[in-house]
């Protein structure tokens, strides 16, 4: 220091360096404690640098410290029980009880002095070696001084007195973590092993653990300590299943042993939702699980045995019913959603087991042993199975409709249909019975198909749909069909008519079949499906008209070939009469608009099976493929069916006229041909004069090639005859026309077929020209052809450009 300053000047300097010393602590103080965090951290053990000769530090001060303790703790526990186990014997009863009690007393007592002087890990060490040695003591007086007490008698007392002593000593000493869960596991035992000591049977014990376990939840419960409510809990829990599944086995053997245990069991876990409210879900389906058990079993014990799954079913239900909240009674939600769970479960588990009869009342009559209209019935299949497999159906139906839920509601539609659908398997209806239940299971679907609006009112939640959606007349998922059966979340109603429209059409097909036993069943189904489909077509819109309509047309066709079967018509003669339905359905089409396409289709469908029908007979094919050609020419009257109906009738009537000089025996080739060649022409020609810049090879090229190629095939394969004559005329003639209209394909085309026969028709003599000349005439004028073709190589090559040059400026 300055010591000539002023004393105020002085004093101010002194200030200031004060002010920065105590900055520079500060910093060195907020350094330190970062880099102690850093290497008391994992991530900052593992980087520490090992130069100037420190080693890294991997465990905490703490953590070494606590495992130390530890390992020390279990090294004094095994020691007193080898001590126990094995220097019992060398000592006398005085020495015995002497160290006994002052070692597990000095044990007892250590934690007191250790959390005064704040060792609170070393009194837990020393707390718990001193838990271990009052069991030991336990087990060495049993060894001792009452060696001939019943050993699970004793070890229940033995397990209360410790659980009574442990949670005093924890009550004691509040700093030791330990004793209190301790105690609380041990009070697990005494109940438990009081009941089997006392001669109780799996039911007792049983009990014994439902009151265990209820004291553990109240225990639970209570505000207190983590670990004493965790250790409860799970106690609880372990106990509580034991019981669950000792009951659940006396619900089948006992059940009036059962039924009791397992409400206790029920009433244990919908009290432990006030627990773990978290898990409340969960342990409400457990409860209802449980309740189901216990009050099926009863009724199974009552009832048939053919009923035993129907009791059940409806034990569900009655869970299931309590998910709706009650106007009464406040449950809270996760407990419904959780008797929900359980119930439906046990309701969908029921109608599992009653799905059988539904596949085989569907497909059941396509086993056909005996011919059609044989008047034989295939034998029964699953008749043993138990009738009340319809009652579980009816059931699983009527409470999935009436959960107010889209998918519940769509759940109880389908099991409404199975139902109808397995009544003739579980009931062993009738001929005309089962016939009737597929027929009215054909009317139902296809009604909901077109009103599905009906089936989804009074939907409750967001699922509602809109009014328009559900409400539309005349199908409400017609206008879009394709859209609506893709959208996310599937609406209303698209999903109930499209439900409604595979089972109708489904339940349909099985009536079909199932009436092809008998001929007045047949014509009388086939009668009722073509009113059912023609009303559906009428009422309902877009995807449910098309597909009715289609329906609707099959069915006709099926009434036309049954009634042409039904005469003793021969299958030609059928597939003539079975072309009526395509002409109607294309006189019909002409009148309708959303359904015109699938009833079409349909009759080309018809029509197609109606022309293999006549295979057999060329001439009726004949015949049957220009009707055909008729019908696609009235189609292609209508404007927006021209091109397809022009191009069908063509080829139809081609077919026909092929198969007719087929019958009759003609072998021409042109008279197959030219019947192609002239209207590809002329469709070629008016091409040409709507589109000048057409292409020849386009517009003439096929319909020139159809004549050409195959006279030229015929003229190589029989020389003998006029045609080399007049199919080297015919392709002069097109040769010439081409080069005058500048057309490549008719110039191409005539020029090579008319080469070709030049060259077919001088083949002959140019072989005996060439077999009446010297031998070595034929190499010397190839010899001069190849000199002279050398000599005006790049001539020819001009040449050769210029033509096609001129060709390519041909169409």
């Amino acid at each position: 220091m300055d010591m000539k300053l002023p004393p105020v000047e002085e004093l101010r300097l002194v200030d200031v360096e004060l002010a920065r010393l105590d900055a520079r602590r500060a910093e060195l103080l907020a350094r330190r404690a970062w880099l102690l965090g850093v290497l008391h951290s994992p991530a900052g053990r593992a980087a520490a640098p090992f130069g100037g000769g420190a080693a890294p530090a991997e465990t905490s001060p703490r953590g070494a410290q606590n495992a130390l303790l530890t390992l020390g703790g279990v090294l004094l526990a095994i020691a007193a029980l080898a001590f126990t186990l094995v220097s019992w014997g060398s000592m006398g009863i005085a020495g015995r009880s002497a160290v006994l009690l002052a070692v597990t007393a000095a044990a007892l007592a250590a934690p007191v002095a250790l959390l005064r002087r704040g060792l609170v890990s070393t009194a837990e060490s020393v707390g718990a070696l001193g838990l271990v040695l009052t069991a030991l003591d336990a087990y060495a007086l049993h060894r001792v001084a009452l060696p001939g007490t019943d050993g699970t008698a004793y070890a229940a007392v033995a397990a209360a007195v410790l659980a009574g002593v442990w949670a005093g000593y924890g009550g004691l000493l509040r700093g030791l973590r330990l004793p209190l869960p301790a105690a609380v596991a041990a009070a697990q035992f005494p109940l438990p092993l009081g009941a089997l000591a006392a001669g109780g049977g799996p039911a007792a014990v049983a009990w014994a653990a439902v009151l265990t376990a209820a004291a553990d939840l109240v225990l639970a419960a209570r505000p207190g300590g983590l670990a004493v409510r965790v250790t409860a809990g799970a106690s609880a829990g372990v106990l509580a299943a034991g019981a669950l599944l000792t009951g659940g086995w006396f619900s089948v053997t006992t059940p009036w042993t059962g039924a009791p245990l397992l409400a206790g069991c029920a009433a244990l876990c919908l009290y432990a939702v006030r627990v773990a409210r978290a898990a409340a879900p969960g342990l409400a389906a457990v409860a209802g699980l449980a309740g189901v058990a216990a009050v099926g079993g009863l009724l199974r014990a009552a009832l048939p045995v053919e009923w035993t799954v129907p009791a059940y079913v409806v034990c569900g239900l009655a869970v299931a019913a309590l998910w709706r909240p009650l106007p009464a009674v406040r449950v809270p939600a996760g407990v419904r959603a959780g008797f929900g769970l359980a119930g439906g479960g046990v309701a969908a588990l029921g109608v599992v087991w009653a799905l059988p009869p539904v596949p085989v009342g569907l497909l059941g009559p396509a086993d056909r042993s005996a011919g059609v209209w044989s008047g034989a019935h295939a034998e029964p299949l699953l008749v043993s199975y138990p009738a009340t497999a319809a009652a579980v159906l009816l059931l699983g139906a009527v409470g999935a409709a009436a959960s107010g839920l889209l998918w519940g509601r769509w759940g109880g539609v389908v099991l409404g249909w199975a139902l109808l659908m397995a009544l003739p398997v579980v009931l062993e209806l009738s001929y005309a019975a089962g016939l009737a239940v597929r027929l009215v299971a054909t009317a139902a679907a296809l009604a909901l198909a077109v009103r599905p609006g009906v089936a989804a009112l009074g939907l409750a939640g967001p699922a509602r749909p809109a009014r328009a959606a559900t409400d539309r007349p005349a199908g409400a998922w017609g206008a879009s069909w394709t859209a609506g059966a893709a959208a996310a979340p599937l609406e209303p109603g698209a999903l109930f008519g499209l439900t409604g429209l595979a089972a109708g059409t489904a339940s349909a097909g099985s009536a079909l079949l199932l009436s092809l036993d008998v001929r007045a069943a047949t014509f009388a189904v086939l009668g009722v499906l073509l009113g059912l489909f023609v009303a559906a077509a009428v009422l309902g819109a877009g995807g449910v008209r098309a597909t009715a309509a289609g329906c609707a047309v099959l069915a006709a066709a099926g009434l036309v070939g049954a009634g042409a079967a039904a005469a003793g018509l021969a299958p030609s003669t059928a597939g003539l009469v079975l072309l009526l339905v395509p002409a109607g359905t294309a006189a019909l089409a002409a009148r309708l608009r959303s359904a015109a396409a699938a009833v079409e289709v349909t009759g080309v469908a018809v029509g197609a099976v109606a022309l293999a029908l006549t295979v057999p007979r060329p001439a009726v094919l004949a015949l049957a493929l220009a009707s055909a050609g008729l019908i696609a020419a009235g189609t292609a009257l209508r404007p927006e069916r021209r091109r397809a109906g022009a191009w069908a009738a063509g080829a139809l009537f081609l077919a026909a006229a092929w198969v007719r000089l087929a019958v009759w025996g003609v072998t021409v080739p042109e008279a197959y041909t030219l019947p192609v060649t002239v209207p590809a022409l002329a469709v070629g020609f008016l091409r040409r004069r709507r589109d000048p810049s057409a292409s020849s090879w386009v517009a003439y090229g096929p319909g020139l090639a159809a004549t050409l190629l195959p006279s030229l095939a015929a003229v190589w394969a029989a020389p003998s005859g006029a045609r080399p004559l007049l199919l080297g005329a015919g392709a002069l003639a097109v040769t010439l026309l081409g080069a005058r209209f500048r057309l490549q394909a008719p110039l191409l085309l005539g020029g090579t077929v008319l080469a070709l026969v030049g060259l077919h028709e001088l083949a002959p003599y140019a072989v005996r020209l060439v077999g009446a000349l010297p031998r070595w005439l034929p190499p010397a004028a190839a010899g001069l052809l190849l000199l002279a073709v050398g000599a005006t190589y790049e001539r020819r090559l001009r040449e050769a450009r210029l033509l096609r040059e001129r060709l390519a400026r041909m169409r």
